[in-house]
């Protein structure tokens, strides 16, 4: 028997305007809002985004690697929707771009065909 991923879930003080902005990013129509939690259904991941009361304070300890096929473009394209460039890194197996969303949790936007 093996375990398989359905979901990441992330917490935030607004759920809702958190998964808004994230479905903005990945082109997704619509979430499935639920009150304290909210649902972008991403393909092939789902992302859930789930109220908290306290604020991030620390560096994600788990994260989100996406792809692109134009990472400049896309960066740039985050960048105006809200998300902040935290570094840039290049090596094996290639170049990628740290993110942080609107509520500070980071995520890596790297080069196609890099995993």
């Amino acid at each position: 028997m093996r375990i398989s991923p359905e979901m990441i879930t992330i917490d935030c003080p607004d759920p809702q305007t958190l998964a808004a902005w994230w479905a903005t990013a990945l082109g997704v129509e619509g979430t499935q809002d639920y009150d304290e939690f909210v649902v972008v259904p991403a393909t092939p991941l789902i992302l859930g985004f789930q109220r908290v009361p306290e604020p991030k304070a620390v560096k994600n300890r788990v994260h989100i690697d996406f792809s692109s096929p134009d990472r400049p473009a896309d960066v740039e394209r985050l960048v105006k929707l809200g998300a902040t460039v935290v570094g840039e890194h290049t090596g094996e197996p290639g170049s990628w771009t740290v993110l942080q969303d609107p509520e500070g949790n980071e995520f890596c936007l790297g080069d196609a065909g890099m995993h």
